[in-house]
């Protein structure tokens, strides 16, 4: 792969996995509720699940999603309604406890799932396999190149976010047992993830 276009790449996949979206929200909130061994499974599903996702789109599944606007739309439905389900589950929870972890039951199956219902993920799969994968002379060299720089940021972005998530863990317990901070932490990452499923509808 030429300089210049790796570069490029490293670029995109720097702006695309460091700037909140689903995955990272949810990797910060986990972490923040139930600690960072709890968000592990998330944090190393998505990695997982858009390399599954990156894979089907370069054989082809992205151009059938961009060329049936019904399967698009279904998969934007599904999508927002998850992440609107997310955002009411995360606004009440409440205590930092193992005893509420069902409360937000986020795991690696989910997350796994979670990214194809992603519209962010799906146009960085898209965008990928259009730029540096489709049309090239061996395709399936590309995507050797190309898989294992996505999956290091896409697990590295999400662990950022985790540790931080769990370094205010302690803060997020408030002075005296209350738990005011972690309710309004709580319901600051459930408006984003609300702000995003809108984001994703009007796309």
């Amino acid at each position: 792969m030429p300089t210049s276009e790796l570069w490029t790449l490293l670029v995109l996949a720097t702006a695309m996995s460091f700037t909140p979206g689903p995955n990272t929200t949810l990797s910060t909130a986990l972490a923040a509720n139930f600690g960072l061994r709890r968000a592990l499974p998330f944090v190393c599903s998505v990695p997982v699940g858009w390399g599954l996702l990156l894979a089907l789109c370069s054989l082809g599944l992205g151009a059938l999603v961009l060329a049936v606007p019904a399967l698009a739309w279904t998969i934007k439905g599904v999508g927002v309604s998850y992440l609107l389900w997310l955002a009411w589950k995360l606004a009440r929870t409440r205590q930092l406890s193992e005893a509420s972890a069902d409360a937000l039951r986020v795991g690696f199956v989910q997350g796994v799932a979670l990214q194809f219902v992603n519209i962010k993920a799906w146009m960085l799969a898209l965008a990928i396999v259009s730029g540096w994968i489709a049309g090239q002379d061996n395709p399936a060299l590309r995507f050797a190149w190309v898989l294992p720089v996505m999956l290091f940021y896409a697990f590295s972005s999400n662990l950022t976010y985790a540790l931080v998530g769990s370094l205010l863990r302690q803060w997020l317990a408030g002075p005296a047992g209350t738990a005011q901070r972690l309710v309004w932490f709580n319901r600051c990452m459930a408006g984003v993830l609300a702000a995003t499923g809108v984001w994703m509808l009007l796309r």
